[in-house]
């Protein structure tokens, strides 16, 4: 059910890119079996997923052939003097490999094998459809708005000390070296999340199941549902409504050329250097090419999500996940991505999905149901107050900017406290999922 209920949504999100006179997911992905990837590092992380089911041999194999493959493309495209200007050299060779994995177990594996490696085969395929699909509902956001409630945020903002200001011009201040290093981070934060996941998964092979829950899973639940929400609260970010859009881009080369910044209607230009000044805000029309993808921030609920799996990890895997997610605030506040207001829905956001996740993997009781239904309560109030409380709070931050605080860590402590007491009794016993469930 979950495989055909994937298609459709791909299907549909074709439709309407084709509707706008772009190729959709689906199309792009096709693409990338013969031309560059727009990202290799997340084709060859979405093989490694998959290979959790193979065994040793079986990976190794996998990994030569997927090198092969991308060495046999590279010197072609050698030979034929074609100019890579997008994307990267290497990646046609893992995604071949991911479907040749499904072609071997329709024709050659029989039974609960065939099962297990279309499930590993589904897991690599979903994470690289994310990437397409998320691209796809930005294009979406961008024709569907024609207005954007960024006044609103960033009046509400100033009950927490305007923070992407203020990082802003810390990450201005360190050039170019600070600016590469936090766009690694947040470029790459898939891969990190394949690292965490992988670890999870580890013992799949052996033990010839996947566990109840893992984070791939709220990964994939975070990006279905958190562009939804940029349908009903669209926002574009303070580098585009206070800015230029070109910040940081004039030492590096990035695919922020795509952007004709010209076509946008800025209040004025004033990110990170001024602060706006507190006044009426009111819906404001911008262009038809910025994504209205602020509210909530998913890669605060990604990097939020990456932080909560790695809890039960080794030392490493635990610090490199608190450090993901502080460089990941980091880059989303100090490049003009988000609003402070942005990060903190993104982190009830994540704790919610993660809550009924977990409550939907060991069966739902009074606990799950209390929790799921709270941390969607505070996130709806923090919607409802930015667009109808905004000047209030800006101009009492002693009062509000507290509030939303205790409120964020009220959720955290209720989400704690709760999954605590889960993991102290044992889980009630629960239906098993059907065999085609492919995550």
């Amino acid at each position: 059910m979950v495989g055909v209920a994937a298609l459709g949504f791909l299907i549909t999100l074709e439709i309407a890119a084709r509707h706008y006179g772009l190729p959709g997911p689906m199309t792009n992905q096709v693409q990338e079996l013969i031309f560059a990837p727009k990202s290799g590092p997340l084709l060859y992380a979405s093989m490694a997923l998959m290979m959790v089911v193979l065994t040793w041999r079986q990976r190794f194999i996998a990994a030569g052939a997927a090198i092969g493959i991308d060495v046999a493309f590279l010197l072609v495209r050698w030979a034929a003097d074609i100019k890579i200007t997008e994307g990267h050299h290497f990646g046609n060779g893992a995604l071949w490999v991911i479907l040749a994995c499904a072609v071997i177990a329709i024709t050659r594996r029989t039974g609960r094998e065939r099962v297990l490696l279309l499930k590993g085969v589904g897991l690599a395929l979903i994470l690289v459809a994310g990437r397409k699909t998320g691209d796809t509902w930005l294009l979406i956001t961008s024709k569907t708005r024609p207005t954007v409630l960024d006044q609103y945020v960033a009046t509400a903002d100033h009950a927490l000390g305007n923070p992407s200001w203020l990082v802003g011009r810390i990450v201005t201040a360190t050039g170019s070296i600070g600016f590469n290093f936090l766009d690694f981070v947040y470029g790459q934060l898939a891969v990190a999340a394949v690292v965490v996941a992988l670890y999870q998964l580890r013992n799949v092979a052996a033990e010839r199941r996947f566990p109840g829950h893992h984070l791939v899973r709220t990964f994939l639940v975070i990006g279905l549902l958190g562009p939804a929400i940029y349908m009903v609260f669209p926002v574009v970010g303070p580098i585009y409504a206070y800015g230029d859009g070109t910040e940081h881009w004039a030492d590096v080369s990035l695919w922020w050329s795509e952007l004709d910044s010209s076509a946008q209607w800025a209040v004025a230009n004033l990110w990170p250097e001024t602060p706006p000044p507190i006044s009426t805000p009111n819906s404001m029309p911008f262009d038809g090419i910025t994504p209205r993808n602020c509210m909530p921030s998913l890669h605060t609920a990604w990097a939020t999500a990456i932080f909560i799996h790695s809890r039960k990890g080794p030392w490493i895997l635990r610090w490199a996940g608190t450090f993901w997610l502080i460089a990941t605030l980091a880059a989303t506040l100090g490049f003009g991505y988000h609003y402070g207001a942005d990060l903190v829905a993104g982190v009830v956001f994540t704790l919610t999905i993660e809550a009924g996740l977990r409550a939907h993997a060991r069966g739902w009781d009074r606990s799950g149901i209390q929790l799921v239904a709270y941390g969607t309560t505070v996130f709806a109030a923090f919607l409802v107050s930015y667009r109808y409380l905004s000047v209030q709070m800006a101009e009492h931050p002693w009062v509000f900017g507290p509030l939303l605080l205790l409120a964020m860590a009220s959720v955290i402590y209720g989400y704690v406290r709760t999954t605590k007491l889960w993991e102290t009794k044992s889980a009630p016993a629960r239906q098993p999922e059907p065999e085609l469930e492919l995550v």
